[in-house]
């Protein structure tokens, strides 16, 4: 079969879209604490045949600007989080085919706990789940939890290879075969086919034995979206779904995805066994003069403060600190701890080696409208196909610019064109996120070749 794309709905269980301003937008619905709000978002993303519905997470609202909270809440810039696991099963009880993912941190949860709840969504939606890995990102986060700050970048990623072990090592404890549940002998399961796992390491310590059986799929899909030089290498290493910066810079797209496919050949994976989304936002209409005029609606929604304030959570660093154009300092930016990726980006596209806090708004479209493709079906497909042929990425997770409004958009106008050019499936190939994904099941202890990596500070 040729190759097709991946499809993912960026979702975060909160007030708003990742975009902060898409509460603002007058069709946006406003009941996101309710659970027909994200039922209803699941219907149309199966109707438009996505593979997963993906829930992002943080830990603290963005209260770094200023180091106050007071904006977040007066503007609404994602105020409201909560737990999106809980979220998601909602979703997945009004879906049948729909893949279903949420974020959770290995820095502020424990291994077992992770196992077990994702291990019990897998089996509780017939084998759709997928988990996020992340490292988190800023000292809100750690404080929330009781830490004074966040753990240096590469500790971090140390730690969360370890926390891959003792997951993994947990869902590999019972054997596809090991339920009996027999009546009649009065034995429910194979002692010889689970497992205790023992497992002792340097940051973790994970008895067993683990108390949920395998699912359909064998276990959770693993999404990861390190882009770091040592983020990439914890994908390259554990990652089947990655998701990838933008792709304002289409050379620096392609070159991104070439690296983290010789990352996964370099841990002994097969590059094609992980795809590689980009982040995309669309506005799209019946023509190109209807795009306009919803991107030009869409324009008058995103406020100054809403990219300030996500820019000073996705750093790590308090952009109130610094005038609007005076340059950061070597020191400053060697001091960002969170997404390093948005700093790199800024500093490769505005060609200062010391960019200013305007330099960043002009750079990065955290908490803005540009960036988004705009245009007609075929526009718009277009601009996917070229992402897609020429290897910048295997498929796209799509941002709403409100909701419903702005995944119903992309499912009514391009997901037909992009089937009508045989670059998207008609339909899910089967009943499980590994089987419309076209991975295989993982086989039981295939990780174990991973040696685990040297914590380097």
């Amino acid at each position: 079969m040729a190759r097709q794309m991946v499809m993912v709905g960026f979702l975060q269980a909160q007030n708003c879209t990742n975009m902060p301003f898409s509460w603002r937008h007058p069709d946006s619905r406003t009941d996101t604490q309710s659970a027909d709000f994200y039922q209803e978002i699941g219907r149309v993303l199966e109707a438009g045949k996505f593979h997963l519905a993906f829930f992002d997470d943080r830990l603290a609202m963005p209260d770094r600007y200023g180091n106050n909270h007071a904006h977040t809440v007066e503007y609404g810039i994602r105020c409201v989080k909560m737990d999106p696991v809980v979220v998601l099963m909602a979703m997945a009880m009004a879906t049948k085919r729909l893949g279903v993912a949420a974020t959770c941190s290995t820095t502020y949860y424990e291994p077992f706990h992770v196992a077990r709840l994702f291990a019990t969504v897998d089996l509780m939606t017939g084998g759709r789940a997928a988990w996020n890995v992340v490292t988190s990102v800023n000292d809100g986060e750690a404080h929330n939890v009781g830490r004074e700050e966040h753990l240096p970048h590469d500790l971090r990623y140390d730690r969360a290879d370890e926390f891959m072990h003792v997951v993994l090592g947990h869902w590999d404890s019972w054997d596809d075969d090991a339920l009996i549940v027999d009546k009649k002998s009065g034995r429910f399961a194979d002692p010889n086919k689970v497992r205790r796992l023992d497992h002792v390491g340097k940051f973790f310590r994970s008895r067993g034995p683990f108390t949920v059986p395998r699912s359909p799929q064998g276990h959770p899909v693993i999404i990861q979206a390190g882009q770091s030089g040592r983020g990439r290498r914890f994908a390259g290493r554990w990652g089947e779904v990655i998701f990838s910066g933008g792709t304002a810079n289409f050379e620096f797209a392609k070159r991104t995805y070439a690296g983290l496919k010789e990352e996964a050949a370099l841990a002994g994976r097969d590059p094609d066994q992980m795809f590689i989304c980009a982040g995309v936002t669309t506005v799209v209409g019946a023509t190109r003069a209807e795009a306009e005029d919803k991107k030009a609606l869409l324009d008058k929604l995103p406020l100054e403060i809403d990219a300030l304030s996500l820019l000073s959570e996705g750093l790590n660093f308090d952009f109130a600190s610094k005038g609007m154009d005076e340059p950061l300092t070597d020191q400053e930016l060697a001091s960002f701890t969170g997404m390093l990726t948005i700093r790199d980006q800024v500093i490769s596209m505005s060609g200062k080696q010391n960019p200013s806090i305007r330099d960043f708004l002009r750079h990065n479209n955290r908490g803005q409208t540009h960036g988004a493709i705009v245009g007609d079906p075929k526009t718009v497909a277009d601009e996917l196909e070229r992402m897609f042929v020429e290897r910048t990425c295997d498929g796209f997770v799509v941002a709403a610019t409100h909701v419903p409004g702005g995944y119903a958009d992309f499912v009514h106008y391009v997901i037909p064109e992009l089937q009508r050019r045989g670059l998207y499936h008609l339909d899910y190939t089967g009943t499980t996120l590994r089987e419309n994904l076209g991975l295989p099941n993982p086989r039981i202890g295939a990780w174990k070749k991973a040696p685990l990596v040297e914590a380097t500070v």
